[in-house]
């Protein structure tokens, strides 16, 4: 899913066959991804973050659903708690934050180390030595919001217009990909499943950085 329609961008300013287009929404896309660290469509994500004293844990993404939460150790990751052990939150609800609420204050007798008598879900945290925990699952938007698709279809304007060369640099590049009208078409994508998502200061373009603003989130992406 495009975070906004071929004729969208095109509406924005860009040009060129449809491929060409959709290939300048995919870069603006990505770049939305990495200025505002939120992804705006159901993706599956591995997140870590941390753990505060009463066991809860702030998600840095909106959560969809959790499949998997397990403490960062230094050796390793250890083993999952079950579905007992946590309850998550959406802000996908009103009043509600993106969350694992880890269940610090209870127990489970049919958990080795979570017993009642050996301290519960608490006991067994502590003796993991986790202040982290990996969670995976899906994250994102139902659907990208209107001021995505507006940023999303002028920032793909915006990237054309800049990668756009003139007839001296074509004429001293003839490496360039370039179409009839005189657009750059050529776009590397090294995108990568397990490269994490650096934050950027700015998209390139202050207009769609302004659309943005609402959706900012500098938390870290461990990885897709």
């Amino acid at each position: 899913m495009a975070y906004c329609s071929i004729a969208q961008a095109k509406d924005a300013g860009c040009t060129g066959t449809d491929a060409e287009v959709a290939a300048w929404i995919a870069a603006a896309q990505e770049a939305i991804e990495r200025y505002t660290q939120q992804v705006f469509e159901p993706t599956s994500l591995v997140v870590v973050a941390d753990v505060a004293p009463d066991g809860l844990v702030i998600l840095p993404r909106r959560v969809r659903s959790v499949t998997s939460v397990m403490p960062v150790l230094e050796a390793d990751d250890g083993p999952s708690l079950p579905a007992s052990g946590y309850r998550v939150t959406s802000a996908a609800v009103l009043g509600q934050v993106d969350a694992v609420h880890l269940a610090w204050g209870g127990y489970d007798d049919l958990i080795a180390g979570a017993e009642s008598w050996n301290g519960g879900w608490a006991g067994l945290l502590a003796r993991w030595g986790a202040e982290q925990v990996k969670v995976v699952g899906e994250f994102g938007y139902d659907a990208p919001p209107l001021l995505v698709q507006q940023a999303c279809a002028l920032l793909a304007a915006h990237l054309q217009a800049q990668a756009q060369p003139s007839d001296a640099d074509a004429a001293a590049d003839p490496g360039l990909q370039v179409d009839d009208e005189g657009n750059n078409v050529a776009i590397e994508d090294d995108d990568s499943d397990d490269t994490p998502s650096s934050p950027t200061a700015s998209t390139g373009s202050t207009q769609v950085d302004a659309l943005l603003a609402g959706y900012l989130n500098r938390s870290v992406l461990e990885g897709v």
